[in-house]
């Protein structure tokens, strides 16, 4: 069998640039086979971020030349993908583009993901698959979370439930029990807060393994007051993203401006293995449940001993172990979600996001 190969792209809430993957498939089955990372420019991370709060001065100019910057960074990132993999643009069938999500409104029936698919065909010269999430929204939706499907066709197993877990900007939770469809929902901030912190205060884009925050106190007081936000008691289906989970949000709350800078790092690691280990215990009920971690958040060791000390009657492991490594998850997604719609299959799940019923995922940019 004559293996096709697509590239997937993925730029999350944490905006620390792209990750693409080269995915080859041999029938259902894929293999990642190159892999390129693309860090924005200070400049247009500025940009983006700026993006995500509304009011802004000439938005409407600015977020369209954002998404042509984009553009040409998902095709460099693309190309070089391409060539890690040791193959020419030729060789691909479709791009699948996520973009990068500066609104998601599902509530008022919208969501915008910058990054311009004509230009991204024109400069790779390859067919591109992107605005994922709109159709899904169209027919009642929320649009998010998008990869259950994925997880789904790659980590399900017919005799162990399992939950996948996404720490990226972010975190949703992906439930597969076996003979029943896969489950998922946003569980609330990833490593959105703590990295927005670490910026502010650090002048680092990232609290590298959380070793700032172990040097801080969890202030539980601030803990539960975070906690007590409308995501974190909404049923499913949900989502969120930026939308909800800024600084300014964080910074309104009065314990922020009392406790000094680790101890707020320290609390908002906790927020995020709370929300996380919240979500899967409730879920488990008493069960065993295996849970597999990617995203950037699951190469933070102190997350992942946090959310393991919540959660200690259940194994946390990261995608690592199943063959995937966790920075690769997600771009993989969307190489799938392209091949899905392109060979005729509906890839939302109704079940997942609220829609109506299910659609086909994706517009079409030829080369």
């Amino acid at each position: 069998m004559r293996a096709e190969h697509y590239v997937g792209l993925m730029s999350g809430t944490s905006l620390d640039g792209i990750d693409a993957v080269t995915v080859s498939f041999e029938g259902d089955r894929l293999r990642v086979t190159g892999h390129a990372e693309h860090p924005f420019t200070p400049e247009l991370r500025r940009e983006l971020l700026d993006l995500n709060q509304s009011g802004g001065q000439d938005e409407l100019e600015r977020a369209a030349a954002a998404g042509v910057a984009l553009a040409r960074c998902y095709a460099d990132a693309s190309l070089a993908a391409v060539a890690a993999a040791g193959l020419q643009p030729a060789d691909i069938t479709a791009i699948g583009c996520h973009g990068q999500t500066v609104r998601h409104r599902p509530e008022r029936g919208y969501t915008l993901q910058l990054g311009n698919g004509a230009w991204l065909a024109e400069l790779t010269g390859i067919l591109v698959v992107t605005d994922f999430r709109s159709r899904d929204l169209a027919a009642g939706g929320q649009g998010a979370p998008l990869v259950p499907a994925f997880h789904e066709a790659v980590f399900a197993t017919p005799d162990a439930p399992r939950a996948l877990l996404n720490l990226g900007g972010i975190s949703n939770l992906t439930l597969l029990r076996p003979g029943q469809p896969a489950r998922g929902y946003d569980c609330g901030p990833g490593n959105v807060l703590m990295d927005g912190w670490a910026e502010r205060h650090l002048g680092q884009p990232f609290d590298r393994d959380g070793a700032w925050a172990r040097t801080g106190r969890v202030d539980q007081a601030l803990l539960e007051t975070l906690l007590a936000h409308p995501h974190f008691h909404r049923p499913p289906p949900k989502s969120t993203g930026r939308d909800e989970f800024h600084l300014q949000w964080l910074e309104r709350h009065e314990p922020v401006r009392q406790l000094p800078p680790q101890d707020v790092q320290a609390t908002l690691l906790a927020l995020t293995a709370r929300a996380a280990a919240d979500c899967i215990a409730a879920e488990a009920d008493g069960a065993s449940l295996e849970i597999f971690c990617c995203g950037g958040g699951a190469r933070n060791g102190a997350l992942m001993s946090a959310l393991q000390d919540l959660l200690p009657d259940l194994p946390v492991a990261s995608t690592d172990v199943l063959g995937l490594p966790v920075q690769w998850v997600e771009a993989a997604a969307f190489a799938w979600l392209a091949r899905e719609l392109l060979q005729g299959r509906h890839a939302s799940r109704p079940h997942v996001t609220g829609a109506r019923h299910s659609v086909p995922l994706g517009a079409i940019y030829p080369a």
